[in-house]
């Protein structure tokens, strides 16, 4: 039987949006056992291209936390260039320490791991992720800073934190699926 171009092009047109919604309904099932549906949703929805099973949503969703992480490392360096007050110079340095190698290597690494199928030690990597952003939260809030910038960075802290859970909320329902 031979197949004609119109034809296996229309067979692909009926086919593509069938495979769109069956990795959003798998967007769906993920996001809905995680603490923060929206944000997971919002995270994971604009991905191109969107992630096809549970494995590369838990790697996107790495990498959306990565991807915050390091722009709020940025952030914090920029507050550091500008900052005239020394012990919120400090605090935000500190935050920046905390931040670098969790950026650098640490996610990185867990979204290697998770491609290996380690999902256990990308569950541990992202909750000490988590735990830096309270870390550093403490520091800031510890350095008496309220201005805009502190406020903005304060956001910041909590949405990686937020993150965070949302992607190990992810991992966890991957381990729970094996």
């Amino acid at each position: 039987m031979k197949t004609s171009l119109p034809s296996l092009s229309f067979f692909l047109l009926l086919l593509l949006p069938l495979l769109a919604q069956s990795s959003d309904d798998l967007i769906d099932k993920i996001c809905r056992v995680t603490p923060f549906i929206d944000l997971c949703e919002g995270s994971l929805r604009p991905l191109t291209p969107s992630p096809s099973d549970p494995k590369s949503l838990a790697s996107a969703m790495a990498s959306v936390v990565l991807g915050n992480m390091t722009d709020t490392l940025g952030y914090i360096q920029s507050l550091i260039r500008h900052s005239h007050d020394p012990a919120a110079e400090r605090a935000l340095a500190q935050c920046a320490e905390l931040y670098r190698p969790v950026v650098k290597f640490n996610i990185p690494q867990a979204i290697e791991a998770m491609r290996r199928g380690e999902f256990g030690f990308a569950t541990y990597v992202l909750g000490d992720a988590e735990k830096q952003t309270d870390t550093c939260q403490k520091w800031i809030n510890s350095a008496g800073a309220d201005d805009e910038s502190s406020v903005a960075l304060t956001a910041r802290n909590k949405l990686v934190k937020n993150l965070c859970d949302v992607a190990i909320s992810v991992i966890k329902s991957l381990m729970k699926g094996r």
